[in-house]
Order: C-alpha cells, then structure tokens, then sequence
C-alpha cells in the first residue's frame, strides 16, 4: 500500500536561509529543507563535523527562524549521538520537555565512526531524533569509501578495477534490532513522504532514526541537475526501499517500486561506469533478493 502521498499540511516558513557553500546540486540542503519544515523552529541540531557542518555551522549559520540563528551544536564526529543525548536530558531538568534535539550525521559519522555512540543510546532509548543524512561515501574529505558505500562503487580509495567488493551495510536492520520505537527512510526526491515521516517522528517519545539518501554530485560523478531523479530512481530500482519500521518488528513499505532495472540508475552516474554487464546483472540479483526478503518481513513477519 502506497502512503507516499498521504495529505501533508504545508508548514510555510523557510528555515535553509541562502547563500550556502554546498556544492551544486547538493542533497543534504534539500533534505534539511524538509526536516526543518516539518519541526518547525523549537529545535537544537547537533551536528559533527562533515557536509553539514560545512554548510550549516559558524559562521554560515544557514539554519534561521525569522532573522535569528536555530541553535547549532558542533561536536566531535564520534560523539553526535551521545551529545544529543546528553544535551536533551540537560534541557529538561531545566523544564523544558518541547524543544527537540537532532542529530545531523553523515554516513561516515553513523555508520562508521559513530557507530559505538549511537548504538548505546539507541539501546537506552534515549528521546532525541537522529537523521542520517546518507550519501554513501565521506564527501566532506574528499569521497572516500564508507561501509554506507554501495557494492562496486567506484570512490578515491577504491579505483577500479578494485572497486569496493563488499555490501552496504544493512544500516535498517541493525537499528531495528535495537528495538526502538521508530525509524524510516527517507529521500529528496519524495518531499512529502520525507516532512510526513519527520512529523511523525516528531509525536514519538524515545529514539527515532531517520535514514535520507541524499546524493553527492561529487561523490556519484554525475551532473548537478540529476539530484532529484538520482533520489527517484534510487527508490524506482528498489535499490532504496521507503519504508518505516516501529518498535523493531513492524514494517510498512510506503511506496511499491516501478521497478526500473539498475542500469537506469547507474547511467546517470559516473562511480559505476566501469562495471560490466555481467557485475551489472549481478547487482540487479542482489537488489531483487534483498527486495523479496524485505516484502516477506512485511507481509509474513507483521503477522507473527
């Protein structure tokens, strides 16, 4: 069942304040334009040293309500999550129970080199919202492998022909074993699935975790006007399912994929130009296994 379009009310104020220093074309602006719309302006971000705090920290401070700075708290690229944690309990021994904390991580800061912290307060179940934004490779340093980084992706420390030979890391799933009381995915080129999903996060005691594609033109090699159809067929080819999964066990797939073949999707971009047909074709098996597995927890899994 499609939720996808589901009826959205629009909240107007404009919280990304040009000019930013994002490249063109750039993902993670747009994905934050979508957060913030839809949390409106009672916020504190955490974020760590990467794209967003390139774009988004002292002295750019591109986060504003109304003239004046949202707060922006930076932290080492390790500890987000446990500062996010540790700034919410501050705020309510203080009486203050409204503002939301958000952390805004990358992938190299989540999957990677964050991963010890975020796992500890995801276990504790701590009350922060935390958003990967997730562009698969460490584009702040130059587009370095990450383990977020796709299966045969071509990065600068993975040259063809030895291109990166393992998967990604199944992010989605780990989380979920945490048992927490919600987390989805999430891309730019679905805006009001995005800002509906947030919203939802937003009503939910405990940690929630947010998982948005945002594509990197550097990173990807593809021309700047192709973020959004990046964003769409990542999601048509099953490569990218939208889905949200709450307290660990129940999982609803928001959007039924056309099904485009994956060779769509990589035409566009330059870090699988130099697969073969035949690794190619195995790509495409290992989307449609991972997509079978993932109609199966749906489908049979919700009804254990």
């Amino acid at each position: 069942m499609n939720t996808i379009n589901a009826p959205l009310k629009y909240i107007n104020e404009e919280y990304v304040q040009p000019p930013h220093t994002a490249c063109p074309g750039c993902g993670m602006p747009l994905a934050m334009r979508g957060l913030l719309k839809a949390l409106g302006s009672k916020v504190i971000l955490v974020i760590p040293p990467g794209c967003g705090s390139i774009i988004g920290s002292y002295p750019k401070r591109i986060f504003r309500d109304k003239g004046e700075n949202i707060p922006v708290l930076s932290t080492p690229l390790g500890s987000a999550a446990i500062c996010a944690g540790g700034l919410k309990t501050a705020l309510v021994i203080r009486g203050d129970t409204e503002t939301e904390v958000v952390a805004c991580v990358g992938d190299g800061g989540t999957y990677d080199i964050g991963f010890g912290g975020l796992s500890a307060i995801a276990e504790r179940n701590e009350d922060i919202i935390y958003v990967c934004y997730d562009n698969e490779l460490y584009g702040n340093t130059g587009a370095q492998r990450s383990s977020a980084t796709p299966w045969g992706a071509r990065t600068v420390t993975t040259i063809p022909p030895v291109a990166k030979m393992e998967n990604k890391k199944d992010i989605i799933s780990i989380m979920a074993a945490h048992g927490i009381p919600y987390l989805a995915t999430a891309t730019i080129a679905y805006p009001d699935d995005l800002m509906r999903k947030v919203r939802k996060a937003k009503d939910i005691t405990g940690f929630r975790f947010l998982l948005i594609l945002t594509p990197c033109v550097t990173g990807w090699l593809y021309r700047s006007e192709f973020t959004v159809e990046a964003s769409r067929l990542a999601v048509e080819t099953r490569i990218f399912p939208l889905l949200e999964i709450e307290n660990g066990t129940h999982i609803t797939i928001n959007k039924q994929p056309e099904g485009i073949p994956v060779e769509e999707y990589f035409k566009i971009q330059g870090r699988y130009r130099h697969l073969t047909s035949e690794e190619i074709a195995e790509f495409q098996g290992k989307v449609d296994e991972g997509w079978k597995r993932l109609q199966w927890s749906a489908s049979y899994g919700n009804q254990a």
